[in-house]
């Protein structure tokens, strides 16, 4: 497999180093990258920054400059969760470049798969405002990017992160080109995501939500996959698949309540890919959003890259959580109701 990964030093010069969401994420992932030699197996796509009238194709003009001036006055606030520094401006605009350079590269066949290793995260920034940490919504912008290629007519986004991803849903939940699949801690920031949000108007069924309890880990999620995602990606027949990749569902996260170990998330990647190959030849990208252990996001992304090469090799020094899970039949059978799974 050629396998490509999206990286930029400008991802680190949005920072404040006394927010979970630092500058020390892509620092550690980084170095352990190294360390462990895969980088030099890996095919680098080089970034860019994404213009005005690319963002725009998800955001209004009126947070793009919002998020450009805040910057340009050497940093402030979006919201209480949401800090901008004098670079963080750039770093957004490089940070959605990098997902629309992956996709060029994926759908120009320069590529197989791929993990984007970025900062600011996105997938909370709505159409007119970010939040959550994030400021464009990276996995967004790049949907509505492969959607201008030849051929690409159907878009699956999952999102595994703790936290719902209520900005893609936002934005894609009246497009039935784009299917957007969300598992998530619920309730919890930032409230929205319940199994009854399925789409609204010509994308009512494109929304696929699975909120879950506080106490769930890989079997849990392993049920989810299996159950409900498998049935509708196939169902969807998607052209190609982006994945918004948020390791803070760990049970050693300090953000959440989750119980999944590395291996369990191994699993959830394995799933992934093995979806891209059967439905779309292979065309998978993922995204970094969350995942505030340091230890944990190192050893996933490392884990995820073995998964996207296809080898078998698991790294997981963490073991499980010894604690026991919460069953999940009920958040099941609501699901396959909604959608009849």
């Amino acid at each position: 497999m050629s396998t490509g990964y999206v990286y930029h030093p400008i991802f680190l010069e949005h920072n404040l180093p006394s927010h979970p969401e630092n500058a020390r994420r892509l620092e550690q992932t980084m170095a352990a990258l190294w360390d462990s030699g895969i980088l030099e197996r890996l095919v680098q796509v080089e970034p860019r920054p994404a213009s005005v009238e690319e963002l725009a194709r998800v955001h209004s003009l009126a947070h793009i400059d919002c998020v450009r001036q805040v910057s340009a006055r050497g940093g402030g606030y979006l919201d209480g969760d949401t800090y901008l520094s004098a670079r963080s401006y750039a770093a957004a605009c490089m940070a959605a470049g990098g997902m629309i350079a992956a996709v060029d590269a994926l759908l120009g066949g320069e590529i197989d798969n791929g993990f984007a290793l970025l900062r600011p995260p996105g997938h909370h920034a709505t159409s007119t405002r970010g939040m959550g940490f994030c400021l464009f919504n990276n996995v967004a912008i790049a949907a509505r990017h492969a959607l201008t290629h030849p051929g690409i007519e159907r878009v699956f986004i999952a999102d595994f992160d703790v936290h719902h991803g209520n900005g893609t849903q936002e934005i894609f939940e009246c497009d039935p080109r784009v299917f957007y699949f969300s598992t998530h801690e619920y309730p919890f920031y930032p409230g929205t995501g319940h199994w009854q949000e399925t789409g609204q108007g010509a994308g009512k069924g494109s929304v696929l939500n699975v909120p879950l309890p506080a106490g769930v880990g890989d079997a849990g999620y392993a049920r989810v996959f299996e159950e409900l995602v498998w049935p509708m990606a196939r169902r969807f027949r998607p052209d190609v698949m982006l994945i918004s990749a948020g390791y803070d569902g760990h049970w050693k996260d300090p953000l959440a309540m989750m119980l999944l170990s590395l291996t369990g998330y191994t699993t959830i990647t394995r799933h992934l890919v093995q979806m891209a190959n059967e439905l779309c030849q292979g065309r998978i990208l993922f995204a970094l959003e969350g995942g505030y252990s340091l230890d944990v996001l190192t050893n996933a992304i490392l884990n995820t890259f073995h998964v996207l090469l296809g080898e078998e090799s698991v790294t997981d020094p963490l073991g499980l959580s010894g604690s026991v899970e919460r069953p999940i039949d009920d958040v099941i059978s609501f699901v396959r109701n909604a959608h009849a799974i």
